[in-house]
């Protein structure tokens, strides 16, 4: 029988999750630190892939930071996301050369596919949908990414066959950097 502390994990398993005691362990470690709060945040984000509220909470409590001092650093850098993302994270970028050679309507393809707005994560929490302003690859415009893979010269009729690359779990295949190629 389980603890009433005690929770299930997505894969069913049960098991306590220790992930609030890394977090105040972290506070601990920061806690004189000057600027410690980011490097908090940081620590939450990789434990949970987003900053829950819960361990915000335990944030404020613990550095004795107000919760709208903790909300204002954490919607400022874009590296923060206060809610969580899919398995799979899709970057479009919309900077000016990427822009003049269509990504916008990449981005809106991607949406049409997916079903999900820029911004947000798709029902069955596979793919969060994002808009960037520069991916640092201008010369592949329109260019685009799937979590860590680059793909360049991206064409409409890209859109489908990268997304069957992770809807099937084939992410070992080598089409990226120069989609548009058909490499």
């Amino acid at each position: 029988m389980l603890n009433s502390d005690e929770k299930f994990c997505c894969c069913e398993s049960a098991g306590k999750d220790d992930r609030l005691e890394k977090v105040k362990t972290v506070i601990e470690d920061n806690k004189n630190v000057r600027g410690g709060l980011i490097p908090v945040l940081h620590h939450i984000q990789e434990l949970y892939g987003y900053l829950p509220e819960e361990a915000l909470k335990v944030v404020s409590e613990g550095l004795d930071v107000p919760m709208t001092e903790i909300y204002g650093v954490a919607s400022f850098y874009h590296f923060f996301s206060l809610e969580p993302k899919g398995e799979h994270v899709i970057r479009v970028c919309l900077g000016t050369a990427c822009y003049v050679k269509g990504s916008q309507t990449i981005i809106d393809r991607l949406a049409r596919e997916l079903s999900v707005e820029v911004g947000k994560t798709t029902s069955d929490g596979k793919f969060t949908l994002e808009a960037t302003r520069c991916l640092g690859a201008c010369g592949l415009a329109p260019v685009m990414t799937v979590d860590d893979k680059v793909y360049g010269r991206v064409t409409l009729d890209d859109v489908r066959r990268i997304l069957d690359e992770y809807s099937s779990g084939d992410m070992n295949s080598d089409n990226a950097v120069v989609a548009g190629e058909g490499v």
